[in-house]
């Protein structure tokens, strides 16, 4: 019995190491430590839906290792970087996976514990970033504390929907726990996460299932955000006025920030406030120059972007040549073309599949509502951070141990029928 205790808690030590070395910000070190963690917890074997999972993001950094040595031979350094880049959200996947299938009915507890220590450590930084600097202002905070935890958000829901995760809390916990993790998804700051949170919400809820009472209670959320946007965009919040406006600033400019087709790159305002859209612009022009070959298999590994300039980056260096870019769909069709996207949209179809409905089993249906609604964003977060190639996120973790622990109380609920 202690030699079980001392495995689930060192699995749960391991949990807490993979997520909070991304706190460091420093990829290198995240690689290092997640390919450690991945081999240490590898399993004797994975489901069939796992493995189509891992499979797509296996076959985008197999396409565009061929399409690099048949046509291109990109710089060594560059191929190197992204074969560390492509082989993240395996990494992140099989780490939950793995981890999820030690802890067994111990899961959600170390997620919600795990989560928890998070948002402790984020708070204290917001804390100490407020009294260093004596300042509210949105990007202060956010450069020195994180600009977003796609992790958290998916605890506080556990957490608030408790009882539907089997999940046992005292009020007085559950209320604790909601004020720390809450707070710190606040103090991010990030319009992401807050989209993730109500996407999520709603999946939970049932109301992405398409329905009449779920097209109503989504008529009321598109309405209120249509509601919202309009007050804010009458207010014309400055890009360097009060905190307030600089949180109101990002909300303004959302809805174009990442779609527009045309940047003046002679008017700072216009080309910062929409280099998402200059990347991709830049993207789609290199691959889609008259050649066949990049459009289907894109420019292989070690391809870059050439944006024009140097720019600034949040890694506080300089660069010209982009190996990778805020958009997932572009970062794939760069490396490995059409082929690339059409197999990245499968995974995300794959993450969303629901399974073991024929078992009428609560838990497993939340855990399949939660993994489409995982889906449904991933969809968003792909377009606008990256999605599972974010060398910042976590979800991949979160999203492994969510299907290995789906499939862990399927197998019990069989085991009772039978």
């Amino acid at each position: 019995m202690m030699g079980n205790i001392s495995k689930v808690s060192l699995n749960y030590i391991l949990l807490i190491i993979a997520t909070a070395v991304l706190l460091f910000n420093n990829y290198e070190l995240t690689f290092a430590v997640w390919l450690f963690i991945a081999f240490i917890t590898i399993e004797k074997k994975y489901s069939f839906q796992f493995f189509k999972i891992i499979s797509c993001f296996l076959l985008i950094l197999i396409i565009s290792i061929i399409t690099d040595l048949l046509f291109y031979q990109n710089n060594l350094y560059y191929k190197i970087r992204d074969l560390a880049y492509l082989l993240k959200p395996i990494l992140g996947l099989l780490i939950g996976y793995n981890l999820s299938k030690k802890m067994q009915i111990k899961t959600f507890d170390y997620l919600i514990k795990c989560g928890f220590f998070l948002a402790l450590i984020h708070n204290v930084l917001v804390i100490i970033t407020v009294l260093r600097f004596t300042t509210l202002s949105v990007a202060k905070i956010r450069e020195y504390c994180g600009y977003f935890n796609d992790f958290e958000p998916y605890i506080f829901l556990l957490i608030l929907f408790n009882e539907q995760f089997n999940i046992v809390l005292s009020k007085q916990k559950k209320q604790f726990y909601c004020l720390i993790i809450g707070a710190s998804i606040f103090f991010y700051l990030s319009r992401t996460n807050f989209i993730q949170f109500v996407v999520l919400l709603l999946a939970i809820k049932g109301y992405l299932i398409v329905n009449k009472k779920s097209l109503k209670i989504l008529l009321y959320v598109f309405s209120f955000s249509l509601i919202g946007y309009f007050i804010i965009y009458q207010y014309n919040p400055r890009r360097s006025g009060t905190a307030f406006d600089e949180f109101l600033y990002k909300i303004k400019i959302s809805p174009y920030e990442a779609f527009k087709t045309k940047i003046n790159e002679d008017n700072w305002k216009d080309f910062n406030d929409n280099f998402r859209s200059f990347e991709n612009i830049k993207t789609v022009n290199q691959i889609f120059n008259g050649d066949v070959q990049p459009a289907i298999t894109g420019n292989g590994l070690g391809a870059t972007v050439d944006v024009g300039r140097k720019m600034w980056t949040n890694d506080g260096t300089f660069v010209r040549y982009y190996p990778v870019l805020h958009n997932a769909f572009s970062t794939v069709l760069l490396k490995s073309g059409l082929l690339g996207i059409f197999i990245y949209c499968l995974s995300i179809y794959f993450v969303g599949q629901k399974k073991f409905n024929n078992l009428n089993n609560s838990l497993i249906n939340n855990i399949n509502s939660l993994l489409f609604g995982s889906a449904v964003f991933l969809v968003f977060s792909s377009w606008v951070f990256m999605g599972f190639y974010l060398k910042l996120d976590n979800k991949a973790i979160i999203i492994g141990m969510l299907i290995a622990h789906r499939e862990f109380i399927a197998n019990k609920s069989e085991k009772r029928i039978v």
